[in-house]
Order: C-alpha cells, then structure tokens, then sequence
C-alpha cells in the first residue's frame, strides 16, 4: 500500500510547532543569561567594595606601622625612617642604562708600579746548561703595622739657664704623628670607634687607653677647623651652586641637628640644636659673627612683609654694621624694637644676618638647590625634582582608577625629568618655551582624584625653582650629592651614637667635612693627614683645599 505525503499545511504547522519551541527555549535561555549576568554584576561590585576597603585598610595599616616604628626610633632616640623606598627616576631616565657594562673601567695593569719600595730577587734552581733569560716581575701589595717605641735621649748641659735638646718638631706628647694619623684616618674615613680602635691599637703592640684616644680625635685640630671654615668661606665664594641637606643628630644628650653644605669639589658639616632658618643662614655666614644693615638686609625685610614703620627706623645710610649679636640687640632697642618679641625678631635677626652674607661677598649669584625643606628657601633657590616626584609616590589611592591616574601622572613626570636631563647635555634657549607649556600640561591638569590634584597644585606653585635649570643649566636637578655626603654621618651616628663635648662634635663635623672635600678633590685623606701633621704626603705637599676648591670653580 502506498504511503501518504504530509501536506503541505501540515508541514507548515510542524514548522511553526518547531520554531516556537525553539524561540521558547531560547528565551528561556536568555531570561537564564540575564539573571546570571545580574548575579555576576552584584558579585563584581561586591568584590569591587571589598577590594576598595581592602586598599583602604591596607593604607590604614601602612600609616599605623609608619607610626609604630617612628615611635620605637623614638623611644630609642634615633630619627624616624623615611616610610618609602626610592622611586628610582633618576636611574631610570639615564641613557643607556639598560648596559650594565657601561661606565665599566677596563682591567689593565695597576698605576702604582712606579712606587716599589723593595725588591726581593729570587734565584731559580736551573739544570746545567740553562741560558739565563732575565727576571720575570711579580708584584705584590703589602702593609706593614708594627708598634715603635722611640726613645728622644735629650741632652742635658749645666748652664746658668739649664740647656736640653729641643725635641724634633711636631713631637709634643707621648703619641707620635704616625698614630695620630692612623687614628685620625680609622675614624674619620673607616667610622672605626675608639673602644674598636683602642683594642686595635693595643693589639698590635701600642699601649694606649680609651681616653687617650679620644684626645688624640678630639684635641688640637684648630689647623683642621680653620681649613674646614676657609673651605666653606672658598665654596660660598665661587661655587656657582650648592645642594644642602640635614639629618637628625644626638649631641650632649639632646636632639640635635646637622646641615650639610656642599659642591662639586667641597663639602662641609655644621651641628646645632636649632634647624630653623635664622640657624641655616648663621651657618651660611661662614664663621663671622658680625650682623649688618644695609639694602640686601631691606629687601629681605621687605620680602617677608615687615611693617614699613619698621623698616624706617632699621634703615641706614651708610649701611650700620654690628660687630656682634649683643651689639646688634642694644641697637635694636634703641630703635624702641621689642627684642622679646620673637616674631618680629626673627625677621630682623634674618635680614641682618643675610646683610652680612652679602656684605662679605658670599653667596653672589649662587643657586642653591635644596629638598623643599623651609629653612633652605633663602636667595636664588631650586628645587630637586627627587623629592619632588616622591611625593607623588607618597599618596595611598583606594580605588583602581586612582592607581591609574597616579601612575599615569608619573609617568609624565618621568618623561619630562628625562627630556629635562637630555637638555641639559646641550641647552638651546629655543627650547625653554616648550618646556614650560609642558611642565603646565602635566601639573595645571585635574584628574578628579583629590589628594592628587592638591598636590599638583602645590607643585605647579612651585614652578620657578623647579625650572631653575632653564635659567642655570649647570645646576643639578636633585640634592643626591648632599644626601651621598650626609650618609657617611649617618653611618656614624648608627655606630657610634653621638658626641657629648663640644671638642667631640667639632671634631666630627670638620673631619668629616674636610675627608668628603679630599675626596671629590681627587686627594688621598690618608695623605692630607700627613701633609697636614708635618709627615709630608706622597709626591708634592698638598696646598690649601681653599685653593684648590677655589680654582676648580
């Protein structure tokens, strides 16, 4: 029997069964997507408020561990650690320095083989027959530390006066100049202690206590101190800048602070309890102690907004200068000033001390380039762009957004502080234009993020000093030479704590000065001791570092 066909309407009716099952389920299936999309978007933002509190509790715990351990440095007496690390800019934006090998000195014979001081022949056990070929050199370096007794047998002559050999000059007490040297030197430079040093020294053979040497340090170095005070008078006379910094110093059981001037070929350490800004420029005023009034000491006054009935009974003509500050005081009363009034005395006391700096010729067109600190912003100032950009890295964004707009703002920086660094190599006034609108495209922007746009705000504020290099392109863009000086204080203030005389922490800051002066002059410290104790140096006695720091500027 012949089987029947489906008609075409009943194929149509299967069709449409077909599809309306289909478009049913696939509704079903999207009514299912929607409601698992719903639920992944709840999820999300719940996991987007939890990694928001996340971060913010994770800020939270940063800034109460920064706290806990600034307490324990305190309860220790030591200065709080810096809470970040370094931002690693300068590093970063320096040509080729994806080469490690750059910069590398070449291996190559040693330059000290013209200083034999003996030679020692050795015979070689030859067969009969052996032709003689000559030496073959082998050079070895060696140091010799041996313990000397030297007994000066001074001739007595009976005279009417009593006549005795004189001793040889620069001997004077029990120690020789040699030891002092070594002290000096194993101090200073190898931050040795004296308990360490005494145990060194009577290891080896010399008997010697503690106080001994410590006297040996801290006693008759007023040739050192007025070397180390003619450096700072040389450096703030020529040096077209200088970097300034300070730490934190423990002096006579008291907090303390040291300031830290320095150049390309000087560098200098003054110790105070005071880091305020009338401190720096006594500091600045290299060792005179005299205060005058004259225009320079106006300007000033003028500058931080002093009454001008003040200023009409301070001005002079010709300009007044006080040999001290007593003198300077009773002038000021006489004047009918208040000088217990502190707040108008310290503007006057810093104008007539900036009067004295420029009175004696320092500090002429000097820059000087400091981390923002307040007491460094005095004359024709800079800022390190170090610094700079690390507060930056100091902020805490809570959310991901904020991340970005963070690190995209340092990223900006960090392009400009390398297009600023190429500058500088080869500096084309038609250039400075462009800078400047770019330095305001970075810093004039707002992002929207708070604490960020405070803090560009603050920084396009301060967009002269941190432009000084298109006015002076020689300066440097940071303060790492100072803060590569201070580390050595630092470092001795880890290991030896502080100092309890003012012989002690005189000592420290002009050795300390005049061995960082030595070195970026090229000198051995080890034989400026030398030269300076009358045990002569190595080649040619060395002149004055006054002289050299002056010439090399």
């Amino acid at each position: 029997m012949k089987k029947r066909l489906p008609s075409v309407e009943h194929v149509e009716t299967l069709s449409l069964v077909a599809m309306r099952r289909l478009v049913g389920g696939l509704v079903e299936e999207l009514h299912a997507l929607k409601t698992e999309v719903a639920t992944l978007r709840s999820e999300n933002a719940a996991l987007r408020e939890d990694n928001a509190q996340l971060r913010l509790d994770n800020s939270r715990l940063k800034a109460e561990n920064q706290q806990l351990r600034d307490e324990i440095a305190r309860l220790k007496k030591l200065p709080p650690r810096p809470p970040f690390r370094p931002s690693g800019m300068e590093k970063a934006t320096e040509p080729g320095n994806g080469d490690r090998a750059a910069g590398k000195s070449p291996r190559g014979p040693k330059r000290d083989r013209n200083r034999i001081t003996r030679t020692v022949t050795l015979r070689a056990d030859a067969p009969e027959g052996s032709r003689f070929k000559g030496y073959k050199s082998f050079f070895v370096r060696d140091l010799v530390l041996a313990a000397e007794l030297v007994n000066y047998r001074r001739e007595r002559w009976l005279t009417p006066e009593g006549v005795v050999a004189p001793l040889p000059e620069g001997v004077s007490s029990g120690f020789g100049r040699n030891l002092r040297r070594a002290c000096l030197a194993l101090h200073a430079q190898g931050q040795v202690t004296t308990p360490r040093l005494t145990a060194i020294l009577n290891s080896i053979g010399v008997e010697i206590s503690k106080r001994r040497v410590v006297r040996l340090l801290t006693t008759n170095l007023d040739p050192f101190v007025e070397e180390d005070s003619a450096v700072l008078h040389a450096g703030l006379v020529s040096a077209p800048f200088i970097t300034v910094d300070d730490t934190g110093a423990w002096h006579n059981r008291r907090n303390a602070s040291t300031t830290q001037i320095g150049g390309e070929r000087f560098s200098t350490f003054r110790t105070s309890f005071s880091k305020s800004r009338l401190n720096f420029l006594s500091v600045l005023r290299s060792g005179h102690q005299d205060y005058v009034l004259n225009d320079e000491a106006m300007n000033w006054l003028k500058a931080q907004g002093v009454e001008h009935a003040i200023m009409a009974r301070l001005k002079t003509n010709p300009p007044a200068v006080f040999t001290d500050q007593v003198a300077f005081l009773e002038h000021l009363a006489s004047k009918g000033i208040d000088i217990l009034d502190r707040q108008l005395l310290r503007p006057v006391a810093e104008a007539a001390i900036w009067g004295a700096i420029r009175h004696h010729g320092l500090l002429g067109s000097t820059v000087i380039v400091s981390d923002d600190a307040g007491q460094f912003r005095v004359a024709n100032h800079a800022l390190c762009w170090i610094h700079a950009e690390r507060l930056l890295q100091k902020l805490m964004p809570a959310t991901a957004k904020q991340e970005r707009l963070v690190t995209t703002i340092r990223d900006l920086v960090w392009r400009f502080y390398k297009a600023l660094k190429v500058w500088k190599q080869q500096p084309s006034p038609q250039l400075i234009t462009g800078f400047r609108r770019r330095f305001d495209k970075i810093f004039a922007r707002r992002t929207g993020y708070t604490e960020l746009d405070k803090l560009l705000l603050r920084l396009h504020r301060r967009k002269a000093e941190l432009l000084k290099v298109l006015e002076h392109p020689y300066i440097p863009l940071h303060t790492n030479a100072s803060e590569n000086d201070i580390r050595s204080f630092v470092t001795r203030r880890k290991i030896s704590g502080g100092t309890i005389s003012a012989d002690g922490r005189i000592a420290r800051d002009v050795m300390l000065g005049l061995m960082k002066t030595c070195q970026k002059l090229g000198i051995s410290f080890y034989h400026f001791l030398g030269d300076r104790l009358g045990l002569g140096s190595a080649g040619r006695p060395i002149p004055p570092l006054s002289q050299l720091v002056m010439m090399a500027n």
